[in-house]
């Protein structure tokens, strides 16, 4: 695993996630109550023996850059490897905005070049899952490979949404679209790509001397290389818990999924630890009169009121009276008295005033701004928003950071309304 080194990719942009990430990278938002998105790929490393990490980071990197540090809690503060931050750099001819993952890759060619790696693995930030990445690189040993890409089977209707690959008897790669309109298989690539080192040196090379090239592994890179016949590119079969939660509706679902009473996502499974950053948090506090069923509740949260299906972060406090259902709430949210949240998603240190009620009616209108990520009702509250006394909010709303909804019982925030930070201070009504 010595001759190993992981290329976390973590500076995309991650629209996708609405509010939740327009303040942070994609990798860094809250995952599983105590976690991080890219807590995942990291402990994946770890507990394969991976201890050569750089994490490419481009797109409002200070969360991820805080939370990672030095990597100690991946046991990856080392003296010879362990993690690197690699930020895009001005400065010379060669150096500018990463391009796209190949490019994020190709500006940091020297760090694959100093080590001493026989194998190079590319890896994404933002999906959810348990890998034993050591016994990917035995895969690839065994069958002398060039690339070798675990695969996912997945809906046809899924598909598209991935590149998507066909496979011989041999597990050899014969065919690769990345995105197709139209799949013609469900053999999905699972963004994991595991190189022979001089073969991907070659091929970012070749890649950045191509004007027509947009500089992506799946768009451009993986293509090339699979339609070439003297490259041996094999297709691994992953059978675990896999999940690209890169939308409002994955990343509410896979939460969501950690709650069924066997999950899929074992998260107290000792030889696949998922490891994260721990802050000093007092214990959990349950009140005399609280009511709590299947939910997850993370250090330092005070419970008074109702919680069911849902997952709280650490510092969460939720008033005697107030009720969380089918929602997941972020670190130092306060829920007041006789508010209601149900099917939602509060970012850090979202206030709940009193008799408010988040996912109100049976009105399921899409999110008029972004009806391609908010539309399965889920309603979204932006980092330090404020909802004042009696507010009642729809279904696929979102409320942007630091709004503040004020108003006066039987103020009413319509389904599928979208509040933005210029409506900072604002009175809703019927």
């Amino acid at each position: 695993m010595k001759r190993t080194i992981a290329m976390i990719l973590s500076g995309g942009q991650g629209d996708r996630l609405s509010v939740l990430s327009e303040e942070r990278a994609k990798p860094a938002v809250i995952f599983g109550g105590r976690y991080r998105i890219i807590d995942f790929t990291l402990s994946n490393c770890a507990n394969s023996g991976i201890t050569n990490v750089g994490v490419l980071t481009q797109y409002r990197p200070r969360s991820l850059n805080d939370h990672i540090g030095i990597g100690r809690p991946w046991d990856l503060d080392r003296g010879g490897g362990g993690v690197s931050l690699l930020q895009p750099y001005l400065g010379s001819e060669a150096s500018d905005w990463y391009q796209g993952t190949a490019d994020a890759v190709y500006q940091n060619l020297y760090y694959v070049e100093e080590s001493r790696a026989e194998h190079v693995l590319i890896l994404a930030g933002d999906h959810v899952y348990q890998m034993a990445y050591d016994e990917l690189i035995d895969f690839h040993r065994a069958n002398e490979a060039d690339v070798s890409i675990p695969v996912y089977t997945a809906s046809l209707e899924d598909a598209s949404r991935f590149g998507t690959l066909f496979i011989d008897d041999d597990d050899r790669v014969v065919g690769f679209e990345e995105k197709p309109e139209n799949p013609r298989s469900t053999l999905i690539s699972m963004g994991i790509y595991l190189f022979s080192r001089d073969v991907l040196i070659q091929a970012l090379v070749e890649d950045a001397a191509d004007d027509a090239s947009q500089h992506d592994f799946g768009g451009d890179i993986l293509p090339r290389i699979v339609a070439d016949d003297s490259k041996r590119v094999y297709g691994s079969r992953f059978h675990g818990y896999w999940r690209d939660v890169g939308t409002v509706e994955s990343y509410f679902q896979a939460n969501m999924d950690l709650l069924e009473e066997v999950p899929d996502l074992n998260l107290y499974d000792p030889d696949s630890e998922i490891r994260t950053r721990i802050m000093a948090n007092p214990p959990v506090k349950i009140g005399p009169r609280a009511k709590i069923s299947r939910s997850l509740l993370s250090v330092g949260a005070i419970v008074n009121g109702e919680v069911h299906h849902s997952m709280l972060s650490p510092g969460v406090y939720i008033e005697e009276g107030a009720t969380v259902r089918d929602s997941i709430i972020f670190d130092g949210a306060h829920i007041k008295s006789g508010a209601v949240v149900e099917q939602a998603v509060l970012d850090k240190e979202v206030t709940v005033g009193e008799d408010c009620h988040l996912g109100f009616g049976d009105d399921w209108t899409v999110n008029q701004e972004r009806p391609e990520i908010v539309n399965s009702g889920v309603t979204i509250v932006g980092k330090r928003a404020e909802l004042l006394r009696g507010v009642k909010v729809g279904r696929n709303c979102v409320i942007g950071p630091g709004v503040i909804a004020a108003g006066i019982d039987g103020d009413y925030i319509p389904s599928g309304t979208t509040i933005r930070a210029e409506q900072r201070t604002t009175t809703f009504s019927v």
